[in-house]
């Protein structure tokens, strides 16, 4: 089945426009509110709602929190609060399920909205599929609690306190990070008060950038989608490093004391290779998606361990993680997932632990990032007039596989569409910039002339 409403990270979109609707959004606090009702259980059952700076969430929360409740189920509102707290808070007071109101690294008009069950894991593909059928078919319209067996709404204050407490304690407890000169941007999202307040009570000196929502600002030439502000705090003010979240805090991007990014691919390389050390890496495993750097096979490799890819999106970097019990995975991007910590991708949770490795190792941070030599990679988009199935359009699959011929063991092509847009996608890597941005483009003049379309630089 075809999902109508939901994406690979949620319902997103432009707030108050379809499906970013307040009618959407109580449908869908009923229908979630409903499949997380144990009917066989007579207690009261709870929901926490969070969500970023976005000026709609207000919108949004309302409309969710009524939707909720109409079906007999009370609301915890905690405010701003990262994503990944949220996954926190609702496992952690054993609540039934848990929203995120947030679109993430996306600008401020935009907004999203996305449920973790009761364990602090995102829902798969089946149960966000059964909500959608409740909503379409209108099989629960008729289900209206009355008198005392409505909904309450409850603001929880102490969220942000135990969100910061549960941080800490990620971190271990003989370190602190006295003598570290960090610049932080929080990307006026989520984290604007949380991360400040770890790293400074762990001792560090902290120049905060992104703190400062105003509900429009999110994300807005801040945060990890725009490092190079990072990088240039960072040589001014001669931090040690430089650490960027985005709107909801679940991703994080690193900057190097002398300005260089060091990005997901590099952070998974330095935490992995270190575990493969202390034999806390499970199955001697990392898991990542196929959009990783070849680089980081290669480094994991050679320290004792191998790499596992899934389909591009953190949900499927975890469902493989807990599938076969590795306690390690992420993106290129910056989500990081530490399955000892927490549930899904945590900004703070990734900053911390490099940020560990520095103070036991004594390493600056640019050191520690040359474990992994990343292989040039060139991106190129085309978009097509039609999508059909690469390896049934022969030319265009005799070309690629004469290319993978070519690249041997010392690269790699991947072709994939956009799951948002009319876009092909193609990736290469390999050891000579030039050859591979060459090969890109003659695979994409292919694309163009069997499928229609235009190819776009990435």
């Amino acid at each position: 089945m075809t999902k109508k409403l939901f994406g690979t990270d949620g319902v997103r979109g432009v707030a108050n426009i379809h499906p970013m609707t307040t009618e959407i959004a109580m449908q869908l606090g009923r229908a979630a509110a409903y499949i997380c009702k144990d009917k066989d259980d007579k207690r009261r059952h709870r929901i926490v709602i969070g969500k970023d700076t976005r000026l709609s969430g207000y919108m949004i929360e309302n409309a969710l929190a009524a939707g909720i409740c109409s079906m007999g189920i009370d609301v915890l509102l905690v405010g701003p609060l990262p994503t990944p707290g949220i996954a926190f808070i609702t496992a952690s007071m054993r609540a039934d399920a848990g929203v995120v109101i947030s679109a993430s690294h996306n600008p401020y008009q935009d907004n999203g909205i996305k449920f973790f069950s009761r364990t602090g894991f995102k829902l798969p593909d089946e149960t966000e599929l059964k909500i959608e059928d409740l909503i379409f078919s209108k099989k629960i319209d008729s289900l209206r609690p009355i008198a005392s067996e409505v909904g309450k709404a409850f603001r929880i204050d102490d969220a942000r306190g135990r969100y910061v407490v549960f941080l800490k304690n990620s971190f271990p407890k003989e370190l602190d990070l006295k003598g570290l000169r960090i610049v932080l941007d929080c990307a006026n999202g989520a984290a604007y008060k949380v991360a400040p307040a770890v790293l400074e009570e762990l001792g560090a000196e902290v120049i905060s950038l992104g703190v400062s929502p105003n509900g429009t600002n999110i994300n807005a030439g801040c945060g990890s989608l725009h490092p190079q502000v990072l990088a240039d705090a960072v040589i001014e003010n001669r931090a040690h490093l430089g650490i960027a979240l985005d709107g909801d805090a679940d991703r994080v991007i690193f900057v190097d004391e002398f300005g260089h990014e060091v990005d997901g691919d590099q952070i998974m390389a330095i935490c992995a290779t270190d575990m493969l050390a202390k034999n806390q890496l499970n199955k001697k495993t990392l898991v990542a998606t196929v959009m990783s750097n070849m680089g980081l096979d290669i480094a994991i490799k050679k320290a004792g361990g191998k790499v596992v890819k899934t389909a591009v999106g953190d949900r499927y970097v975890v469902e493989e993680m807990v599938k076969h019990g590795y306690n390690l995975g992420g993106e290129q991007s910056g989500h990081m997932i530490f399955l000892d910590h927490n549930t899904t991708g945590d900004g703070m949770v990734s900053a911390l632990q490099v940020l560990a490795i520095m103070m036991r190792t004594g390493k600056a941070l640019s050191e520690l990032a040359e474990v992994m030599i990343a292989l040039p990679q060139v991106l190129l988009n085309v978009r097509v007039k039609e999508r059909k199935e690469i390896s049934t359009v022969a030319p265009v699959q005799k070309l690629i596989d004469a290319v993978e011929d070519k690249l041997g063991g010392n690269g790699r092509v991947l072709i994939r569409y956009s799951g948002t847009e009319p876009l092909l996608r193609i990736m290469l890597e390999g050891q000579d910039k030039y050859q591979i941005t060459e090969m890109a483009h003659e695979i994409g003049d292919a694309i163009e002339t069997h499928l229609g379309g235009k190819k776009e630089a990435k």
